[in-house]
């Protein structure tokens, strides 16, 4: 069976299960799980029981499809992702939002834990992503074109739209929710983090922030024709002269305590969409 027809089989699993047809496709990333308890549910599908889904390794991430309820929204959460560094490739890594963007979704909100790069941002921080880096090194769209799915050559002018960066803005500063900023994020395969070269070089090639997720699921959001945000807790700032350990719990540590107001800018978010 080819990919996409474990992609078609996925869809008709889900359709006949699913409550309704979702508008809005929330992933949520490190650290940042609990935020599918605070949705009105409606439906909780383990990612072990749809066809062809990949399984998360990473134990910060459970595996959930959860269709529910936020803000007067059909919503579907993503609760955990999948990554290029567990050994998937960048299709499987998108593989959900590919079934999704085929139920009807229009918009993805995307959601990790990233490494600040930019030594004007603080711990703690949330960024709204206004374009990115993908140096994975791999594609999700390499191999033949389904044409129905999107355009063999998408557009990637504006990644992230325009109007979902601006109501990300005015909804922190509605919700009175201190450093949100904006900037570019940067996709690294992992697992390994970042040695202080590495840093310095990712830093003049103009990232704002550094992750190991979330590119390809943007990447084919963008090729179904979807609108895009992105939302980063930048973790930790690392000086590459004065470079500090990152650990993986300071890490988690940090995205857990931003979630709360994290939670708070997406349901406000949720309401202006």
């Amino acid at each position: 069976m080819n990919y996409q027809q474990q992609v078609e089989e996925c869809v008709r699993f889900v359709k006949e299960h699913a409550p309704f047809s979702p508008e809005l496709i929330i992933q949520l990333g490190t650290g940042l799980g609990n935020f599918a308890e605070k949705i009105d549910a409606r439906l909780t599908l383990p990612y072990a029981d749809l066809p062809h889904f990949p399984q998360s390794t990473v134990s910060s991430h459970s595996g959930n499809l959860i269709f529910g309820r936020i803000a007067g929204k059909n919503v579907v959460v993503l609760q955990g992702r999948f990554h290029y560094y567990e050994g998937y490739s960048t299709k499987e890594v998108a593989f959900p939002i590919r079934v999704l963007s085929l139920l009807g979704a229009k918009t993805l909100i995307v959601t990790n834990a990233a490494g600040g790069l930019n030594p004007l941002f603080h711990a703690g921080s949330i960024m709204v992503l206004r374009d990115h880096l993908n140096f994975l090194g791999e594609n999700p769209l390499r191999g033949a074109n389904v044409d129905a799915w999107g355009p063999r050559f998408p557009d990637f002018s504006t990644p992230y739209h325009p109007g979902l960066i601006k109501t990300a803005l005015d909804s922190a500063t509605h919700c009175k929710i201190a450093n949100v900023i904006s900037g570019v994020y940067v996709c690294i395969p992992g697992p390994s983090l970042e040695t202080p070269a590495e840093t310095r070089w990712l830093r003049e090639c103009g990232a704002d922030a550094v992750g190991m997720s979330s590119v390809p699921e943007i990447i084919v959001a963008r090729h179904a024709g979807m609108d895009v945000l992105g939302l980063s807790v930048v973790s930790n700032v690392n000086d590459p002269d004065n470079f500090e350990a990152i650990l993986l719990e300071d890490i988690i540590k940090t995205a857990e305590a931003m979630e709360p107001k994290l939670e708070q800018l997406i349901v406000e978010i949720c309401k202006e969409i």
